[in-house]
């Protein structure tokens, strides 16, 4: 998906150096992620055809929450590879599903999964999928990778304007930063959640069967300055689009992040919305 002055070698290399800086991070906020993509994960797998004794490849593992989720439900028949650009963030995802003894690691880029074809019975990611510069050739080696008849299953964020809880903070320090926004076909966290673009990705990448369901999943935390705190410490991104600016101004972006955040607190919690889209098709 090459657009105009889109370096897609160079956003691969910063992205796995953002994971690589955030893994521990990503794996300490674990239960939040739990609380918060349970449900979006469970309807994943169901569509995905996961079940006891099912062959699985995780795409865009990152720590593995999705991961453990898949092996408990195939079982120790079944067998689960988890891979992701990050070693660190595999690390993590390793050990966290040791105990079972159904999952292996391996670090592989998701646009070139060099595994043998044909031999899932599923294929998952949860919230990787967006951020692939190369999104229908990600597609086509999913498709490849399953048997005849596997199924394919992902999660996404839904439009911006569904998703404040994010897509507030987005907007806020691509405006600090001075960057435009993303056009069509550059990789970003809303970059599948239009209508119908979700569905014609999976199409056009030759899968039959496809359905897209729409999911809310609001980010519940205790206050808004606990999502913020998990912005800065597992959105690598955000980081790395303030990096050209000088330290005071990188506090004055963040100081209105916190001040926007503030208007999903009630007088209990935070609700920050968050609309996903969990797809699927068949091979």
């Amino acid at each position: 998906m090459g657009t105009a002055g889109f370096n897609a070698p160079q956003y691969k290399t910063t992205t796995r150096v953002q994971w690589e800086a955030a893994a521990q991070a990503w794996d300490r906020w674990d239960p939040t992620l739990t609380g918060w993509l349970g449900a979006a994960t469970d309807r994943m797998l169901d569509l995905a055809g996961v079940d006891t004794g099912a062959a699985v490849l995780d795409v865009a593992a990152g720590a593995g929450g999705q991961t453990l989720a898949a092996a408990r439900r195939g079982g120790p028949t079944g067998r689960v590879l988890a891979t992701d650009i990050s070693p660190a963030i595999l690390e993590y995802a390793a050990y966290r599903c040791a105990a079972l003894g159904n999952v292996t690691t391996r670090e592989m880029d998701g646009e070139d999964l060099a595994v043998d074809p044909g031999q899932y019975d599923s294929v998952i990611s949860r919230l990787g999928l967006m951020y692939f510069p190369d999104q229908q050739r990600a597609l086509r080696g999913m498709r490849e990778a399953l048997r005849p008849g596997g199924r394919v299953a992902a999660i996404v964020f839904g439009p911006a304007e569904a998703n404040g809880f994010f897509a507030v903070p987005v907007s806020i320090v691509r405006r600090h930063a001075q960057l435009p926004p993303p056009v069509p076909g550059q990789p970003g966290p809303f970059s599948l959640g239009g209508p119908g673009v979700m569905a014609t990705a999976l199409t056009t990448a030759g899968f039959t069967d496809v359905v897209v369901e729409e999911l809310d999943a609001p980010l519940r935390m205790p206050s808004a300055a606990d999502c913020l705190r998990f912005a800065q410490e597992s959105f690598g991104a955000l980081h790395q689009m303030l990096s050209g600016l000088p330290p005071a101004e990188q506090d004055q972006a963040w100081a209105e992040v916190s001040d926007a955040l503030r208007q999903f607190e009630g007088p209990d919690s935070f609700v920050g919305p968050c609309r996903l889209l969990v797809a699927a098709g068949t091979r």
